[in-house]
This record gives C-alpha cells, structure tokens and sequence, in this order.
C-alpha cells in the first residue's frame, strides 16, 4: 500500500462537504466520491459542529491552550536565565 500525499482543502470545501452530511448524504458515499479519509472528514464534522471554525487555534482545549502558554513562558525564562549566566560570567571577570 502506498502512502498517500498530503492534501490541503479551503476553508469552502469542508465547508461544501459538511453541508453535504447536513443534508442526509451518507459519509461513506462523500468520503469514497471526493477521495477523502475518514479521520479528515470525521474531523471536518467535529469542528463544524462545536465552534463553526476549520482553524486549528479555534479548536483547541483549554488545556492544549494553557500548555502552548506554557510552553512560551518556560522558552522565556530560560532564556533570561541564560543571559543572567552570561552577564555573571562577565562581571567574574572584572
């Protein structure tokens, strides 16, 4: 089995394809018709359902948003830290 390509979709296209759903269509026959993967289609429904937005940043959780914040103040202070260092190491010197 080959592995396939990754695709990127406008914001109108998934937008087209969970209106199709919406309607009735199955989701079998959308995901074999427009070639799609099940994970993107189920994914495209999801986010629809719960904000209305296909962007990554509108669906995170709480918690991926309190890591990402996290994760920016640690980079932060390390750095600080590392100046501190280097600044310590230059008056030594003096």
């Amino acid at each position: 089995m080959t592995k396939r390509k990754r695709r990127t979709f406008l914001k109108e296209f998934k937008e087209q394809i969970v209106q199709l759903y919406a309607t009735g269509k199955p989701r079998a026959e959308i995901i074999s018709e427009y070639d799609l993967t099940p994970s993107s289609f189920d994914k495209w429904v999801r986010q629809h359902n719960t904000t209305g937005s296909f962007e990554e940043k509108d669906n995170r959780t709480p918690e991926q948003e309190e890591l990402i914040k996290l994760r920016k103040e640690n980079q932060r202070l390390a750095m600080e830290n590392d100046i501190l260092k280097q600044a310590a190491l230059i008056m030594g010197r003096k």
